[in-house]
């Protein structure tokens, strides 16, 4: 086995020198080998070999067994003479055949044997050797051991550096190693000694070699390294072959997994020696110096691959590959087998803060200008893969802390440091609470101890964090107005506390980026008055450092996002992008927008140099209305584009909401007359050019070029890559963070998108406009994550998927991108819904989940025009945008509803159904509980209704009758109470009618009794169940009458609705009683007037009517009237409930006179339509009785007929009734008749009683100031001249009109009738009516009146309230449009009216002063001048002499 059969010949004798410098082993074979051939008698060439030799022997002799043991112990005495052991170690097994016939020959070795006779053979071989020179025999055969093992990782031909064995190399140590375990079982193996010799010939040492000796258990790593006397020696040899092993390991081989398992083995020794305390240090020389060895080792690799990344290392290659291979090991399974879980964590503690003090060479003034570049989109994904795993081991909390400690003790990389702020802020559930904490207490410390380190610390981490987006943190611009912008912040406590901030603010002015500067500036930190001049002084030094950047306050957008750390927009840029914002405003809100009116007042160079010449872009005058499209049909520009590269669009005949900005703003003299002019001209003439070149002169798209819509697809395209492979979990977020940056890059955002800061998203439900560009993005998202949802549920269900769906989403919730995303939605749904796929379908509906799921960070929709003014909360969006009207969006809205719910289930299962259904919008969840299936129905167009019209009515007696109504409430139904029923139908038609659903069916809004048969078939129903309740039986009993349900349905609706004089809630309001009215009208008139019970001579019951007309219709009637639906259904109502009683004339003239004191506006409403109401009441009234109208009746008709005989030439009555009630029918005759004067008439009036007069001029200025407010009701003789002429008459008879300024509610009779008989807002108008009649007033006669100065004073502070509050503006806003001239404006009948009183009040006599006290208190704010006139005259009534004129003779 171990025998040469042809030994070399022997050489010249060497001298003892030489024979000594020879090598032990060879030394030793050269001499049994000399002996050999001494003993042979042959001739001196080759001989045959002794196994022939010995052949020929066996078949010539027969031993017996005695003689085969000595021929045995001859052959092992032979065999040990003549062995190599050199290449006895290293022999492989050979052909079955030879090996047989070797252990014939040596299969024993003593009695008893039982090992491997060929290892016995080797160590009884090495025993003798090592006794022969006297050295131990362990020592020998580590020696033999590891020069074998030295042999084998030479003997590859490939050339270094490597680190992999081959496979034949592995098949030979194998056998080495067998013989070396053998060799330590009999106890004749040193490993110390082996190691030494490995030492020797390092550079020659494959890494898997000793990676194997350690697996193998015959020297472990550590007693390997540990043997070694240099150790920076060790360092190197060990970091440089890490290295290799590392890029081997990522390279395409065969062995890949020898080379993990390698690298894992080598990872765990050198973590568990380096960071275990209390190790187990048996058979360790000096465990501190193996620990600093393994933390040098780890330490150096580290600090290579950060290099590798600072040096830009390109994908795929070497070095790359080795840093992403080394990076992984600090994933959490690589370190299962250390049984203490400390070191682990003591490592990537380590690890953190030697990427943090890595290379410490920026400055702070250099994180100050580049850390937007630091963001963790453009942070290297290897590395913010490292911080992601580092994060696994550490908690937040101890991460925050550790991230402290490593700023306060060490300098450190501003860039990593920063980059690791991004990923924390991004891959953290709670990281915004976290770093909020962290910088408040930064802040907190540096105000304390003015520490200049923790104030830069805080700014920087604030900044950091706000650059990864509002759903991450908030922007810049909230987050310093949040901290600074109030007197409970961190510079409020002290002078010191501000100097410090302000001399921080001003040391960073040099370095800062002009976003943060202007955000300072906008934004400042609110300070005390005394120390305004810190603040003055900064302002100013910001502004110049603006200047000297070419960056202009006064030129920003009136919308431009301040939280964005990028570069500033050129301003004609975002003019264009106000405009468009400007004009969306002005559409919902119908006012000229607060931003545009500040710009034009306090940035009027931005204003006039830049937004008004975006919005005056030229428009061709056309002959037809121009369409609006899915673009910008209105803005004629689209954003981010010069209006000079723009054709100019059309000027449609019909104002659109452009040109009535335009208009608006021209009428607030908002617009310069040339520039206007000019305007208008350009628009005449732009048509007649023909441009040279039309494809020049065609639209451009946005600054966003075909570049990075490509980039966000490809970004879009690995993210699949990355949902679909369970692997990659981990690059999710960070692949995220690449699409937010590209979808940000795509449409020209800022680097960071704010907030939405409470602004609304607007949205039109009928014609939803894009961008084109927008379109394509949106529309690249969506089949994006339809495409993604796919692919992932195809590998997993939605509840073992992953948070990718949830982070794409809030990619998508951005404040510029969200409502190109809503509105792409409504038309996919609400306009395109039955064409999409059923993917798509699934799609959008998970959609819609996760857009649930992040509710409370999205702003409301206000969808309209023509919707309510109130916003929806995104997920009920969906309500509106899945109608039930036809056969197919039906089928689709239920196709929608089961994914949505099919979805939030199966992604929430492991939480409570709660949490499943919070992420819905109760509209989706279709339980069809009564009100859900009312709902429905209401939709439903007839035109395409699956049912006739007589099977949709069967349909409706059946759900109504035989399923809801019997239902108990608790599953929806009503609990057989048909009131129930009617009620909650009252409720359900009216939030339609109120919705932006309802406006789909047609143009007209009059819906519920118009042209939509749908709604008209519920409505009938509606009228059927009143029906059977007015048919139901009589309460039992004298139990008092309860009121009509519907009053309750109306009362509670009208108190949901907000109080204010504003435009926008009268509107909502109006619009609700609108709806109310509508449905009285559709029901019988017994609604209003409840029935007298049969065994009293009772009035009926009208409660609930006149509490609805005296706080709600009267309201909105018009000069002390209500309209003549209302009217006449009242009446009807009355005598049908009257002519049902005992005694119908008492029960109807309780009625009326209960009405003079309780419900009086529905008297003068009869007054007014009279001639109409008359003819039909006589003749209900003559059906059912023969005797006359009763007496209450007939006096409306004497008031009447008292009216017109005033106006007749004939004379005057006397007065019949109640004077209010004959000056109210006088009033409404005067108005019909169109006299050019009533001078004769009023004349007639003499002798009638003071009080007609009075109540006359009442209801005059009642009409003069709906005259204001309503200009077609003028007629030929103006309202002013009705009013002047009978203050002329009461004057004349001197008869005291002050009063009716000074009524009130706890006026008894007189202030309490008048009141119920005007709307509130006109009585709050008062003020202007009394002083419009300024020039008709006798002054001497006022003067003399006790009440006159505190009437007037009280009027012209009541007129100033107004005016500040701008309640005057409507008076003369629609007056100035028509015929009706007011009296100038709000700002000369103020004028004129303080002039009056400064002239008036030293006139007036000392009685007049006796409340001057409450006058002067109120006049305090209001008007300084009105206030020290009224003290000084008060001072001169206490004392005459000191203002007397002094007698000279």
């Amino acid at each position: 086995m171990g025998a040469r059969a042809c030994p070399r010949p022997m050489g010249r004798k060497r001298g003892p020198e030489a024979e000594r410098r020879r090598p032990w082993l060879v030394r030793d074979m050269s001499a049994s080998q000399a002996r050999g051939a001494a003993s042979d008698p042959g001739h001196g060439g080759c001989r045959r070999a002794w196994v022939e030799l010995l052949a020929g022997r066996v078949k010539r002799q027969k031993l017996g067994p005695e003689g085969e043991q000595k021929v045995r112990e001859s052959a092992l005495r032979l065999l040990r003479g003549h062995l190599n052991l050199g290449d006895l170690v290293l022999e492989v097994e050979g052909p079955p055949g030879k090996q047989l016939c070797l252990n014939r020959l040596i299969d024993y070795d003593g009695p008893g044997a039982h090992i491997d006779l060929s290892s016995s053979l080797i160590g009884s071989a090495l025993r003798d050797q090592a006794a022969q020179l006297g050295v131990p025999a362990a020592v020998l055969c580590s020696q033999v051991v590891a020069s074998g093992l030295v042999r084998v990782c030479e003997a590859d031909a490939v050339p270094p550096p490597k680190v992999l064995l081959t496979p034949d190399q592995r098949k030979k140590l194998s056998s080495l190693f067998e013989v070396a375990q053998n060799l330590l079982a009999q106890s004749m193996f040193s490993r110390l000694s082996f190691c030494q010799e490995l030492w020797k010939v390092q550079n020659s040492l494959l890494l898997e070699a000793v990676w194997r000796l350690h697996v193998q258990n015959i020297v472990s790593l550590q007693e390997l390294l540990e043997s070694h006397a240099d150790s920076q020696a060790v360092v190197a040899w060990l970091s440089r072959d890490l290295r290799l092993l590392c890029e081997q390991t990522e390279a395409p081989c065969q062995h890949a997994d020898v080379a993990r398992a390698m690298l894992a083995d080598f990872v765990q020794m050198l973590v568990s020696r380096g960071f275990q305390k209390n190790a187990d240090v048996r058979g360790t020389v000096d465990p501190e110096r193996m620990s600093q060895v393994a933390v040098a080792v780890l330490e150096r690799m580290l600090a290579s691959a950060l290099e590798a990344l600072a040096a830009g290392i390109q994908e795929g290659s070497a070095a790359h590959k080795a840093v992403s291979c080394w990076f992984g090991v600090f994933s959490g399974h690589m370190y299962g087998s250390i049984i203490s879980t400390e070191s682990p964590k003591r490592f990537f503690c380590h690890t953190l803060t030697q990427i943090l003090t890595h290379k410490p060479v920026l400055k702070v003034s250099d994180a100050v200008q580049m850390q937007r570049e630091w963001s963790f989109a453009r942070t290297p994904p290897l590395l913010s893969g490292l911080y992601r795993r580092l994060f696994v081991v550490l908690s937040p909390e101890e991460l925050v802390g550790h991230l402290h400690e490593a700023l306060e003790t060490q300098e450190v990389n501003w860039q990593h440091v920063l980059s690791c702020v991004s990923t924390l802020v991004i891959c953290l559930p709670d990281a915004q609470q976290l770093v909020d904490g962290w910088v408040s207490r930064l802040l907190t410390h540096a105000f304390e101890s003015c520490d200049l380190d923790s104030m830069v610390l805080a700014f920087l981490v604030a900044r950091q964090a706000a650059l990864e987006g509002p759903a991450a943190f908030p922007s810049y611009a909230a987050w310093f107005q949040a901290t600074f912008g109030s007197a409970r912040g961190f510079h409020g406590s002290s002078k010191k506390a501000l100097v410090f901030l302000f001399k921080f603010l001003s040391d960073l002015v040099p370095f800062e980026a002009p976003r943060y500067l202007q955000v300072h500036i906008l934004h400042p930190p609110l300070v005390p008055s005394k120390y305004r001049s810190l603040l003055t002084d900064y302002v100013a030094l910001a502004r110049t450092r603006l200047a000297d950047l070419k960056v202009s306050v006064e030129n920003m957008g009136l919308y431009e996002d301040l939280s964005s750390a990028g570069d500033v927009t050129e301003p004609r840029c975002q003019a264009a992008q106000d405009v468009e914002k400007a004009i969306m405003v002005f559409e919902h809100t119908g006012k000229i927008p607060a931003a545009v009116l500040e710009a034009s007042i306090f940035r009027r160079s931005y204003y006039l140099s830049h937004f008004l010449p975006a919005l005056l872009t030229p428009r061709v005058v056309s002959t037809r209305r121009r369409e609006r499209g899915a673009g910008s049909a209105e803005s004629g520009v689209p954003a981010g584009v010069s209006p000079k590269s723009c054709l100019p669009s059309q000027l449609p005949r019909i104002p659109d909401s452009r040109a009535a900005l335009i208009e608006s703003l021209r009428r607030a003299d908002k617009i310069p007359p040339s520039l206007y002019s000019t305007y208008r001209q350009a628009c005449s003439t732009v048509g007649e050019k023909k441009p040279e070149d039309a494809a020049s002169q065609r639209e451009v798209e946005p600054s966003c070029k075909e570049e990075p819509l490509g980039l966000l697809t490809t970004a879009l395209r690995e993210l699949r890559a990355s949902v679909t492979d369970p692997t990659q979990r981990d690059a999710l977020l960070a692949q995220m963070a690449v699409i937010s940056e590209q979808l940000r890059s795509a449409l020209g955002l800022g680097e960071d998108d704010s907030d939405f800061e409470g602004a609304p998203v607007q949205l039109s439900v009928r014609s939803p406009k894009l961008q084109p560009w927008e379109q394509r993005v949106v529309d690249l998202l969506l089949t994006s994550f339809c495409q993604n949802l796919m692919a992932a549920s195809s590998v997993a269900p939605p509840d073992r998927q992953g948070p990718w769906a949830a982070h794409f989403v809030r990619t998508l919730c951005r404040r510029r991108l969200l409502p190109a995303l809503l509105s792409r939605l409504c038309q996919l749904l609400h306009h395109q819904g039955p064409s999409l796929s059923a993917s798509h379908v699934v799609g959008l509906a998970a959609l819609a989940v996760h857009l649930g799921e992040s509710r409370s960070a999205l702003p409301e929709v206000h969808v309209g025009p023509p919707t309510p003014a109130r916003g929806l909360p995104v997920p009920e969006l969906f309500d509106i945008l899945l109608p039930c009207r036809t056969q197919e969006s039906s089928a689709l809205c239920l196709k929608f509803c089961t994914a949505a719910i099919s979805y939030s289930l199966c992604k929430f299962s492991s939480q409570s159904r709660d949490m499943s259904y919070s992420c819905l919008s109760p509209g989706l969840i279709k339980k069809l509980t009564y009100r859900d299936w009312l709902q429905l129905e209401l939709e439903i167009q007839p035109e395409v209704d699956s049912l006739s019209d007589t099977e949709r009515q069967d349909f409706h007696q059946w759900a109504i009758h035989q399923h809801f109504l019997p239902a108990p409430s608790a599953t929806g139904g009503c609990d057989g109470d048909l009131e129930v029923a009617c009620a909650t139908l009252v409720d359900v038609l009216m939030d339609f009618c109120q919705s932006s659903r309802s406006y789909g069916h047609s143009e007209n809004s009059d819906l519920v009794l118009g042209g939509c048969t749908g709604n008209r078939d519920i409505f009938s129903r509606l009228q059927e169940m009143a029906a059977g309740l007015e048919q139901g039986p009589a309460r039992l009993g004298h139990a008092a009458p309860r009121g009509h349900f519907l009053f309750g349905v109306f009362c509670r609706r009208l108190q949901a609705l907000a109080r204010g004089w504003d435009v926008a809630s009268r509107l909502q309001r109006q619009q609700e009683l609108l709806m109310c009215k509508r449905i009285l009208l559709g029901l019988p008139p017994s609604v209003l007037v409840g029935s007298p019970r049969l065994e009293q001579l009772a009035a009926p019951d009208c409660d609930d009517f006149f509490h609805l007309v005296n706080s709600e219709l009267r309201n909105f009637s018009h000069d002390g009237a209500l309209t003549h639906d209302i009217t006449a259904h009242f009446f009807r109502g009355l005598l049908n409930a009257c002519l049902r009683s005992r005694d119908p004339s008492l029960a109807a003239d309780l009625t009326l006179t209960a009405c003079q004191t309780q419900c009086p506006l529905l008297l003068t409403s009869a007054l007014l339509w009279w001639p109409h109401l008359e003819p039909e009441l006589h003749r209900r009234w003559r059906r059912c009785s023969q005797s006359p109208l009763p007496a209450e009746l007939r006096r409306l008709q004497e008031a009447r007929h008292f009216a017109g005989s005033v106006l007749s030439p004939l004379a005057a009555p006397p007065t019949p009734g109640p004077a209010w009630l004959c000056a109210a029918a006088l009033h409404f005759m005067i108005r019909q008749a169109g006299k050019e004067s009533i001078r004769r008439e009023l004349g007639q009036l003499d002798g009638q009683g003071e009080e007609l007069l009075v109540f006359l001029f009442f209801f005059s200025l009642m009409g003069l100031l709906s005259s204001h407010l309503t200009p077609q009701a003028a007629g030929s003789l103006k309202p002013l001249d009705v009013c002047a002429e009978v203050l002329g008459c009461l004057q004349r008879k001197r008869i005291s009109w002050l009063p009716l300024f000074q009524l009130t509610e706890t006026d008894a009779g007189l202030g309490r009738t008048l009141l119920r008989l005007a709307p509130d807002h006109q009585v709050r108008l008062l003020p202007v009516a009394f002083y419009s009649l300024l020039s008709y007033f006798d002054e001497d006669a006022l003067l003399q009146e006790d009440a006159f100065l505190h009437v007037a004073v009280n009027m012209y502070l009541k007129l100033v309230g107004l005016f500040v509050a701008g309640e005057t503006g409507a008076v003369w806003t629609l007056a100035h449009s028509g015929d009706l001239q007011a009296q100038g404006d709000p700002v000369s009948l103020i004028t004129n009216a303080r002039l009056f009183l400064l002239q008036s009040i030293p006139r007036c006599p000392k009685r007049s002063f006796s409340d001057v006290a409450e006058l002067l208190g109120a006049s305090a704010d209001c008007d300084p001048e009105v206030r020290a006139a009224l003290l000084s005259r008060q001072q001169a009534m206490l004392d005459p002499d000191l203002y007397q004129e002094p007698r000279l003779f």
